[in-house]
């Protein structure tokens, strides 16, 4: 066991090595609002993507490696014990975050890229039932979207539905067909919109949104009302979305952009998410 396990958790650290282990991870979320659980099925550090604002150092292109998905559960039991039953959120976490909040399939790159996505949704869902926990706390999959076409992700998240679970699915600008400086892939907005339509069909969704400056500058009103209007568009089509998570940077990127970016101000993030208000959605704001 490692130094860092005895160190209390803070929004700014999201390491996937905080418990020991190879897939599972705690950390204290600004969105989730307490701890929640990460489960890890990259932990080669590839990516589909490769989106400026990102964390994960060492960061390659590519899809999850093969799994152990008996370890991947032995290691979930393990950590849920400790906070269920032990003294975890006493000794690890701040006062004003000792609630768990969720178990979501996130970490070092898009977990819906490994081939055994769904048993390790079945994985999962079986450890959170000898717990009891089916019901009080989120299944939550972030994800880019890309895998959505994909019959045994939908299959995944139909079983994240009856579990009480949810997406959010990643939306940092309006997808232009071209290639997407944010994300650093070739976007088609057909695509996108048919995947983010999947999503909420097969299980409740959230948009999941970055705003940030680069090189000096913040989205400019063309971006930001592209970005509203393909929202609007949606909710149009009749797509039923949740709400949007919109949040800032809060940790600094791995990438080699890190010296471009900065964080948005508090004020425009604010009158943002009012205009995506407008919109009819919920938003949920985190600086």
């Amino acid at each position: 066991m490692t130094s860092k396990t005895t160190q209390i958790l803070q929004v700014v650290d999201h390491s996937r090595d905080s418990a020991g282990c190879v897939y599972v991870y705690p950390v204290v979320s600004r969105r989730a609002g307490g701890v929640s659980v990460g489960i890890n099925l990259n932990p080669n550090n590839a990516c589909n993507w490769r989106c400026v604002y990102c964390q994960v150092p060492d960061l390659i292109r590519g899809g999850a490696p093969q799994l152990d998905l008996e370890l991947m559960q032995s290691e979930l039991r393990h950590l849920l014990h400790d906070i269920v039953h032990g003294d975890f959120m006493q000794t690890r976490v701040p006062p004003e975050a000792r609630r768990l909040n969720d178990v979501a399939f996130s970490g070092n790159g898009e977990p819906t890229s490994s081939v055994q996505f769904l048993a390790c949704v079945e994985g999962v869902a079986a450890v959170l039932q000898e717990f009891e926990l089916v019901g009080k706390i989120k299944l939550v999959l972030i994800t880019n979207g890309s895998q959505l076409d994909r019959e045994q992700v939908q299959t995944a998240l139909g079983i994240m539905r009856d579990l009480g679970g949810e997406v959010w699915f990643k939306l940092d600008r309006a997808p232009l067909d071209g290639f997407s400086v944010v994300n650093q892939i070739q976007h088609k907005q057909t695509q996108v919109a048919r995947r983010l339509m999947l999503a909420a069909q097969h299980c409740p969704t959230w948009i999941q949104t970055c705003m940030f400056e680069m090189d000096g500058a913040l989205p400019d009103e063309e971006q930001v009302t592209a970005y509203l209007d393909f929202l609007q568009e949606r909710i149009a089509a009749g797509v039923q979305l949740e709400g949007v998570l919109l949040y800032g940077l809060a940790r600094p990127s791995m990438q080699a952009e890190a010296s471009r970016l900065l964080a948005a101000p508090s004020e425009w993030m604010q009158k943002l998410a009012q205009r995506i208000a407008g919109l009819g959605l919920e938003v949920k704001l985190s600086l």
